[in-house]
């Protein structure tokens, strides 16, 4: 497996995995996600979000080039309040396995590269939010060290 930096140009290599994560999502949680987007509306989505400056996608693929995963992250600054010193934090805001390869250690070195990222760029915060039902997200999260610091909840009319 080789984790490498994807371009913006790039971004419809990652739809059929965020496909895949959505539907998780719109299985769970129907009130929160649209059902079936379309490929062309995600890749030109993924493709704007990619080209900004602070956001990076990482894709890990096989020795043939396949896709195996993807993890998306940011680089925020936040700037100091009275109740809140100032940081600099890398925010993961997608990871996707793809089915046939879950649980064979692809999220896991896709989050252990965003971590050694973090070190070399002197970050010493490493965030995420998942959804409650995720529970595999929840554990690989938390065997790198991330715990939760707070919840987050919605009503919906």
């Amino acid at each position: 497996m080789k984790i490498i930096d994807l371009a913006a140009p790039d971004a419809a290599r990652l739809v059929p995995l965020l496909q895949d994560l959505h539907a998780l999502h719109v299985t769970h949680q129907p009130e929160r996600h649209l059902p079936d987007p379309a490929d062309e509306s995600l890749e030109h989505w993924l493709r704007d979000w990619l080209e900004q400056d602070s956001v990076t996608a990482l894709l890990a693929e096989s020795p043939q080039g396949a896709p195996l995963g993807y993890l998306i992250y940011g680089v925020e600054r936040r700037p100091a309040l009275p109740i809140r010193a100032a940081e600099t934090r890398l925010m993961v805001h997608h990871l996707a396995v793809a089915e046939p390869f879950r649980r064979m250690g692809v999220g896991l070195a896709l989050l252990s590269e965003v971590k050694r990222r973090a070190k070399v760029q002197d970050i010493g915060v490493i965030a995420t939010s998942y959804a409650p039902f995720n529970t595999a997200s929840a554990g690989l999260f938390q065997s790198l060290g991330l715990s939760p610091v707070l919840t987050c909840a919605e009503w919906r009319a």
